[in-house]
């Protein structure tokens, strides 16, 4: 019988081929302007990755310590602190601040930890109109639609999707230049944020020591969030801690040419609490909204080396499973490579439901060489491949792995498969005998068969140094 075809799979081979060509262009473009800037700008960017990374994981190790330290300097600064154990009630906590401000009108920069917990929805059904500002997030907002890239929401829509969505929206006739979509949407967007009550934002790191917010950005949306506005909501995961501010240039360095391929992003911002009496404008009421939402139980893993992620996407940029199936298909906030370790991760007990994501990877290696904070992805993957394993969870479309370990512990075996290797480009997939190689193979192409050579080359090698040699 026939496996059954696993999710990531199937979404991929009925995924539409403008989509497809949208997210595998774009996504080489990105990683190749991230190493183009980053090794023209470094002798050895890999010793910068290496820092950061062992930076970032003493932070994870140390976490209550910085947590506690990052309160007290908030406190000080005036910014009222929250806490939240998951997303209903991080989402509670942002509806209490907004009711006791008696705010209905919401503006909101982009923020992962937001599209986590759902919400936008959830202030639309508590009667508060939560507006997205970034050109991206406003898009699929309008589409009903989700991200499919951490960093570039739109990925899987080109221009002329946009152009149509204005034109249904009634922000202007079909026009698909860019320049006009982007102006129609700073047009509809500047009146939004005068007449807008609070502005959320996420923030990419918290200084621990100086209590210091940092947020990057390209349109400056996040300014405009906070500039009208009398209250601040900064909604952050737990892990987003820095030890000092001396910290913040090899992060905001590796940060901005690992995502976008900048030596720093155009809006850069450091906030240091609510607004102070001699300046003219800026919130009167600054809170933080620190969430778990499942990082605890991720912190006490042996693949806690996941939260030292910073959120580049440099990793989806380069996966090959990524640029063929697109964000959609990781059916998670986080898509791409660490997407398929965090959110199984974060299910908590809907691991099963994602389970099929670490799959999703040829363990090739590149997100890891990516990763501005070297993270070990491939290494979390096999480890939650075997969390899957010894907790019986199905691996639907997975070849048998039994038939391969006897064969590559066996000398003999193996020289006879090496023979018959050749063959199997010639035979159909229509030939293959068990259900679960039809399945995996029918959405995979084998490489050509290019074996036999080494061991033909040993043995020659072999020989001439026999004869060469001197008889003792």
């Amino acid at each position: 019988m026939a496996a059954k075809e696993q999710p990531i799979d199937k979404y991929s081979r009925e995924l539409d081929a403008e989509v497809r060509h949208a997210v595998h262009d774009n996504s080489a473009a990105g990683t190749d302007k991230r190493r183009e800037i980053l090794w023209g700008d470094y002798p050895a960017p890999d010793a910068l990755r290496h820092v950061a990374g062992q930076l970032k994981q003493h932070v994870v190790e140390n976490l209550d310590r910085y947590l506690e330290q990052a309160e007290d300097s908030l406190r000080k600064r005036g910014v009222q602190v929250h806490w939240a154990a998951d997303g209903e009630a991080a989402n509670r906590a942002v509806l209490d601040i907004l009711r006791a401000r008696g705010a209905k009108r919401l503006v909101k920069a982009k923020s992962m930890v937001s599209e986590e917990t759902e919400l936008a929805d959830y202030l639309a059904k508590n009667g508060v109109d939560c507006l997205e500002t970034d050109l991206g997030e406003f898009i699929v907002q309008v589409d009903g639609d989700h991200p499919s890239h951490i960093v570039k929401p739109i990925i899987h829509k080109n221009r002329r999707q946009i152009a149509r969505t204005f034109e249904r929206e009634g922000l202007g006739d079909y026009n698909d230049d860019p320049e006009v979509i982007t102006r129609r949407a700073r047009v509809y967007l500047r009146k939004k944020y005068f007449e807008a009550d609070a502005g959320l934002t996420g923030a990419n790191f918290v200084v621990a020591d100086s209590g210091r917010i940092v947020l990057v950005t390209n349109e400056g949306n996040s300014r405009f969030c906070l500039a009208p506005t009398p209250v601040h909501i900064a909604m952050v995961g737990i892990e987003k801690l820095v030890p000092r501010d001396a910290d913040l240039p090899l992060m905001l360095n590796l940060l901005a040419r690992s995502a976008t391929g900048q030596r720093l992003t155009v809006y850069t911002e450091f906030i240091s609490g609510r607004r102070a009496a001699e300046q003219p404008d800026g919130p009167e009421e600054m809170h933080v909204i620190f969430l778990d939402n499942g990082r605890s139980e991720v912190l006490a893993s042996d693949c806690r080396s996941i939260l030292r992620c910073i959120r580049c996407g440099a990793c989806l940029n380069v996966c090959p499973v990524y640029r063929q199936a697109s964000g959609h298909a990781y059916r998670s906030v986080y898509p791409g490579p660490v997407g398929a370790v965090l959110s199984p991760l974060l299910a908590g007990k809907r691991f099963p439901e994602l389970a099929d994501l670490p799959k999703a990877s040829s363990l090739c290696g590149a997100c890891n060489e990516v990763c501005p904070v070297d993270i070990p992805i491939p290494d979390l993957l096999l480890r939650l491949r075997d969390r899957a394993k010894r907790e019986g969870i199905a691996s639907p479309g997975t070849p048998p792995m039994g038939l391969w370990a006897s064969m590559a512990t066996s000398p003999g075996l193996w020289r006879a498969a090496l023979g018959a290797g050749k063959a199997m480009d010639l035979i159909p997939k229509s030939w293959i005998p068990v259900g679960a190689f039809q399945a995996w193979h029918a959405s995979r192409d084998l490489p050509p068969w290019g074996g036999g050579r080494f061991r033909r080359w040993l043995k020659r090698r072999r020989a001439e140094q026999a004869a060469t040699k001197e008889p003792s």
